[in-house]
């Protein structure tokens, strides 16, 4: 990320690394009682603890990071260059994910749910034609899809309000932006934010629970467009890195202690003689979830900006990595998992054999995108020839330009 006077290398960081752990986190959910995709004969709720560490602030962080670079290239471009530009890295992808990339998902998923017989061809004229007879509990799954290419949809929309409102408010924006930091200063950076997200997820969630139905969704985005906000809001400060610095041990504490508040509550609530008075602390648990994910967003920030505000080759090669890997990971792995289900292999055994494969078919397939022109918009690159000088050392647009 840049400004014209620095570079966040940091958040870059920030942003791979959480990009990664999503591949992990989803790896779990084929092992795990949540809904999903596709589901191991292990499923159990064995791990679901471990993939609450990084449920409640994964995302939001992404939004985050996004909503920073957005308003870096916002200050440097302009808002209609930035609107057509965005607008061309992420819908292209998204399109092009929604018609090639995300099929296979469904595809399996409904061999598996639905028991269906068809081929990939003949499931492919019914994903086209907005087929809805796949339905099971009164709920029928959506034809086309965009499944885990719901974030490039959020984001591109989040894009044009936030082009919108920095046009019509002009300097005001900076303004108001230099309060809000100005504001979030010691123990205010982690208390108000994540009281602000907890009334949200009270006044919300029961009534609009996420969906990832873009227009009817409002829990989800209350959440994840408050995020991106707030990001380009500290986009303007430099203080606010510092803030979150300094505030990473505290930070840290308390995101660990409402991760085990929670899975205390959560382990109690499947006891069904205590669930009737478990239910009084229900308020007051989904503002301990929000402590838990906004307490881990400035900890990730602010060890980061310690540790990490750093470049190398691997920083800028990986940056270009991480767009087209996340847009090829899900359909490997509810692919691989389906079909490698019939060997039986052990669920621990298994889920690393997923992880590696993932890893090593979506950084091999971004070694033949990133070399092919016409290949690199519809992963969210910029269309150019690769230099063989230039390929995976620099890169002239803001690091979480396509993401």
């Amino acid at each position: 990320m840049q400004t014209p006077q620095t570079r966040l290398f940091f958040l870059d960081w920030v942003r791979i690394i959480a990009f990664m752990l999503l591949i992990v986190y989803h790896v779990g959910m084929y092992y795990v009682t949540w809904g999903w995709h596709v589901k191991s004969p292990f499923a159990s709720d064995a791990i679901e603890p471990f993939m609450l560490l990084s449920s409640p602030w994964r995302l939001s962080l992404l939004f985050l990071i996004s909503g920073v670079a957005s308003s870096f290239m916002l200050s440097k471009i302009g808002a209609g260059r930035f609107v057509r530009q965005r607008s061309v890295r992420l819908l292209v992808p998204l399109i092009f994910g929604m018609l090639v990339i995300v099929p296979p998902q469904p595809y399996f998923e409904v061999i598996e749910k639905f028991a269906y017989q068809g081929s990939y061809a003949d499931f492919m004229r019914l994903y086209l034609s907005a087929f809805h007879g796949f339905c099971k509990e009164q709920e029928c799954l959506t034809l086309p899809t965009w499944n885990h290419l719901w974030f490039v949809a959020y984001l591109w929309v989040y894009t044009l309000l936030l082009g919108a409102i920095v046009v019509l408010a002009g300097t005001r924006f900076d303004r108001v932006a230099a309060r809000v930091c100005g504001a979030l200063t010691g123990w205010k950076l982690i208390v108000l934010p994540a009281l602000v997200l907890g009334a949200l997820r009270i006044a919300l969630s029961s009534q609009f629970p996420i969906t990832h139905n873009l227009t009817w969704d409002w829990y989800n985005h209350a959440n994840s467009l408050c995020a991106f906000v707030l990001g380009a809001m500290f986009a303007r400060s430099q203080g606010v890195w510092q803030q979150m610095e300094g505030a990473r041990w505290h930070a840290l504490g308390l995101a660990v202690s409402s991760w085990g508040a929670l899975i205390i509550y959560y382990s109690l609530f499947d006891t069904e003689a205590l669930r009737p008075a478990l239910e009084e602390w229900r308020m007051l648990m989904r503002v301990v979830y929000m402590l838990c994910a906004w307490s881990a967003i400035v900890a990730v920030c602010g060890f980061a900006k310690r540790h990490l505000n750093r470049d190398s080759a691997s920083r800028a090669y990986l940056t270009e990595a991480v767009f087209p890997v996340y847009i090829l990971h899900q359909t490997l792995i509810v692919s691989m998992a389906h079909l490698i289900k019939p060997a039986k292999i052990a669920a621990g055994t298994e889920g690393l054999i997923l992880i590696v494969l993932t890893l090593c078919i979506s950084f091999g397939s971004f070694e033949i995108i990133r070399r092919i022109a016409v290949l690199r918009p519809l992963f969210g690159l910029a269309w150019r020839r690769p230099s063989p000088q230039k390929d995976g050392l620099e890169s002239k647009q803001p690091a979480t330009a396509s993401c």
